[in-house]
């Protein structure tokens, strides 16, 4: 059965996407979703994504990839480092290793999220080939935070479109995670600590003990480079690619590996494009 798309988006970037099949009729009889309201769904899932002006077609289409294949509500926004700035909530100096606009700002997902629920926050970057409703399922309330736990030592001194590439531990653990925003841990991760606390701290997730990080399969942030699919073993097929190293969208990563897949979602993607 096809499915119909519906979503809104707000003027300050939120977009809200609901899917149904096509065909359905409503039905006049009040629903309970087992929360205790009547008629009233669960909220949508949220999802956060960096934002940097020099890839904004990477948004573009990591934001589609997610919308095409989610069958839940879904409400996706983009971390803009201008607009954090203009809220008062992000005042950081840029440093030489930030190779993009969200390198700290991404640790306020669970800010933004109002410290409740769960969200999701991944790297603008990154090519979804499977439903999020997939990680959602995974979702486990003992952790304080979940993500796939790489050990991942990059060879290359540059990255992306030059940018300088750095090797610490737990690199690559904070590009794609699930925050448990609601969990008393995270409510360390005030705009003062995201602004004041070192990238050591943050991205090696030093504010929680081990046993509050959970593990998400590593085909849910697949490393263009670095993961490998074995052919014949479907547990290797990755969900969303991680063009970590740099994506078709820089003349530099026009051939990298899975890079047609990226191409085609693109092509895909400026189809659905209203141009006035």
């Amino acid at each position: 059965m096809s499915t119909l798309i519906a979503s809104a988006k707000y003027s300050n970037g939120h977009e809200v996407r609901f899917a149904s099949p096509a065909g359905a009729k409503s039905d006049p009889v009040p629903k309970d979703f087992g929360n205790g309201d009547v008629d009233t769904p669960p909220p949508p899932f949220r999802i956060f994504i960096g934002y940097d002006a020099r890839e904004d077609i990477a948004y573009e289409v990591c934001r589609y990839s997610i919308l095409k294949r989610s069958s839940i509500p879904v409400e996706i926004s983009p971390i803009k480092q201008s607009d954090v700035r203009e809220r008062g909530v992000y005042w950081r100096e840029r440093g030489k290793l930030e190779s993009t606009e969200f390198s700290f700002t991404r640790f306020l997902t669970p800010y933004l999220a109002g410290y409740q629920g769960w969200a999701l926050f991944a790297d603008c970057d990154f090519l979804y080939l499977a439903d999020v409703k997939e990680l959602v399922e995974l979702l486990d309330d003992k952790y304080a935070v979940m993500c796939v736990q790489h050990d991942y030592a990059p060879k290359d001194a540059t990255k992306m479109d030059g940018a300088i590439q750095t090797n610490y531990p737990r690199k690559n653990w904070s590009s794609m995670v699930l925050y448990n925003c609601g969990h008393p841990k995270n409510r360390v991760l005030t705009p003062e600590v995201v602004n004041s606390e070192s990238g050591a701290f943050l991205h090696r997730f030093q504010w929680l003990d081990d046993d509050e990080i959970g593990s998400v399969p590593f085909v849910w942030n697949f490393l263009v480079g670095h993961n490998q699919v074995v052919e014949g073993d479907a547990s290797t097929f990755p969900k969303a690619i991680h063009y970590t190293l740099g994506g078709p969208w820089f003349e530099a990563w026009k051939e990298c590996e899975f890079g047609d897949l990226w191409i085609r979602e693109m092509e895909e993607y400026e189809k659905t494009t209203v141009k006035h």
